[in-house]
């Protein structure tokens, strides 16, 4: 049996969370970023985050079947309303490309099976929500992060970048129901 991915920032010792738990996925071969925040009506909180790296000397297939069995036991840790990824950028070269795509299907097919919902979001959006600028390095959107989430300890920029992508969703979900909720007042 393998252990299960350690966290970079351990989830706090508080209750159980409550309202929306989100995973935010930053899907790589080598490193795959995850993080894990709750959002309760207006509240978003830290409430985890990691980084999968499979062993570098494996073909891929091999890291392929390590990443879904982690994000597989993230998920049954967490089990997260839904998750979310940052869909692929388009001006990387066509190897790196299908690669992640294959990484990607690892990903969403384990969350898939397990009954998680899955969503994506664009690059430009993700750091347009954190950061607000659609241009935003990773070290700012990094920076972001931190500060949207009261966020202190250490995490890796795979990290911050899936936290980030969690905190794009949970703001766009709280804008499509604020959305809703003025449409209905009409």
């Amino acid at each position: 049996m393998t252990s299960p991915p350690r966290p970079v920032a351990p989830a706090p010792a508080a209750s159980p969370a409550r309202g929306r738990v989100i995973l935010g996925v930053d899907p790589g071969s080598r490193a795959t970023g995850w993080g894990v925040v709750t959002q309760d009506g207006p509240d978003l909180a830290f409430l985890a985050a990691g980084t999968l790296a499979p062993p570098a000397g494996d073909p891929l297939p091999r890291r392929l079947a390590w990443l879904a069995e982690r994000i597989g036991q993230v998920a049954d840790r967490f089990d997260p309303t839904l998750a979310v990824l940052e869909s692929p950028f388009h001006g990387m070269n066509a190897r790196s490309l299908i690669v992640l795509a294959q990484a990607r299907g690892a990903l969403i097919a384990t969350l898939a099976h397990r009954g998680v919902e899955v969503r994506e979001f664009s690059p430009a959006e993700v750091k347009s929500a954190v950061a607000g600028n659609g241009r935003a390095g990773k070290e700012e959107v990094a920076r972001m992060v931190r500060m949207l989430l009261a966020f202190r300890g250490e995490c890796s920029l795979d990290a911050t970048d899936a936290l980030a992508v969690a905190v794009c969703c949970a703001q766009r979900l709280r804008m499509d129901r604020i959305s809703e909720l003025h449409g209905r007042s009409k």
